[in-house]
């Protein structure tokens, strides 16, 4: 099992939404949404925000097609982050199936009657904490197998 804090990525093409877990591996968080015009910005404060957290890895949703689970033109966006955030980070990267993550997001937010406003990356942030939750719990489901 990986120790340490993660870092969790929700890849958008305006908005990143980013989660960390706790130091034990079993807390996801949400804490904050860039949105960007350079990507390059996002990425370099993508890695300032690994280093400010001593990250031992990174996890990123990978939107497998929601029927068969193939891999579209939007996994293709993803892998050439994967790619440029590497160039950046020389650490652990680790995809994650995100079908409905962000359906499961909106409808957290929209279960705890809080409104989105102003606020439009609320829902990538919290979409991040789920995509890093699911990792967090099928590696500690793993180590139980």
């Amino acid at each position: 099992m990986i120790q340490g804090v993660l870092i969790g990525i929700d890849f958008g093409e305006r908005r990143i939404g980013l989660a960390k877990s706790d130091s034990t591996g079993l807390i996801a968080s949400a804490y904050k949404t860039i949105t960007f015009k350079s990507i390059n910005r996002a990425l370099d404060e993508i890695r300032e925000d690994i280093e400010n957290f001593k990250a031992e890895g990174v996890v990123i949703g990978y939107p497998l097609a929601l029927t068969g689970g193939s891999a579209g033109e939007r996994c293709q966006r993803v892998d050439e982050f994967i790619l440029r955030l590497q160039k950046r980070y020389p650490g652990p990267i680790y995809r994650v199936d995100e079908r409905f993550s962000s359906t499961e997001a909106a409808e957290a937010v929209h279960l705890h009657q809080k409104k989105i406003g102003r606020d439009k990356g609320k829902i990538d942030r919290i979409a991040a904490a789920i995509i890093l939750q699911r990792f967090l719990d099928e590696q500690r489901e793993a180590e139980h197998n």
